[in-house]
């Protein structure tokens, strides 16, 4: 199935339960329905927004260069008109054939306006979640790649044994076995100048 296909019937699917379940709870709570209709609202917008930032985040990990990443505008745009039109018609038959009064008032309605904000409520947040997401994305390669870095390590600073920069044995095996290691009053030998006219 196609990745558009599959995106706009799930959420088609979401967009009519939320719409089911809003006429069902609007006969036992009439007065709480600014509320429900916004809980509704964000339930649909919530499941797009999540959907897409994941989408957001494999593309980004498939496909590091954005010029070589998935087209996801078009993706989603097609996925939101899938759900305005799937869900608009589904909508329509659950409020015509059972008597679930969803709040339907015609099908021309449902297939043309009401269709187009559905098309707005999952495109626009879809959107946001995919930049969100790619960014998260490269903000998490970035810190690996940070952390993987020597230069900016925190052992990399770290005082280094004379020996082992050296690939030799290390420097405390040295101060070990020489004395003259151990103190810092040890004699420093001096050698002959040398005369380049020579």
């Amino acid at each position: 199935m196609k990745p558009w296909l599959l995106r706009g019937l799930g959420l088609a699917l979401v967009h009519v339960l939320v719409r089911v379940l809003l006429g069902a709870a609007l006969i036992q709570w009439p007065l709480q329905g600014s509320v429900l209709r916004w809980l509704g609202f964000a339930v649909v917008v919530v499941a797009a927004f999540v959907w897409a930032g994941l989408d957001g985040i494999r593309d980004h990990r498939a496909h590091p260069d954005a010029d070589e990443g998935d087209d996801l505008t078009m993706r989603w745009l097609a996925a939101g008109a899938v759900t305005g039109l799937v869900g608009g018609v589904l909508t329509w038959l659950v409020d015509t054939v059972t008597p679930m009064p969803v709040g339907v008032t015609s099908l021309f309605f449902e297939i043309t306006s009401g269709a187009a904000f559905t098309v707005l409520l999952v495109f626009l947040p879809a959107m946001a979640a995919v930049t969100l997401g790619r960014f998260f994305a490269r903000r998490n390669e970035r810190k690996a790649a940070r952390d993987d870095d020597w230069s900016v390590h925190r052992d990399h600073h770290a005082p280094a044994g004379v020996g082992a920069a050296a690939g030799c044995a290390p420097a405390n095996s040295a101060q070990q076995t020489d004395p003259a290691w151990r103190s810092d009053d040890s004699p420093t030998e001096v050698f002959p100048r040398v005369d380049p006219k020579q």
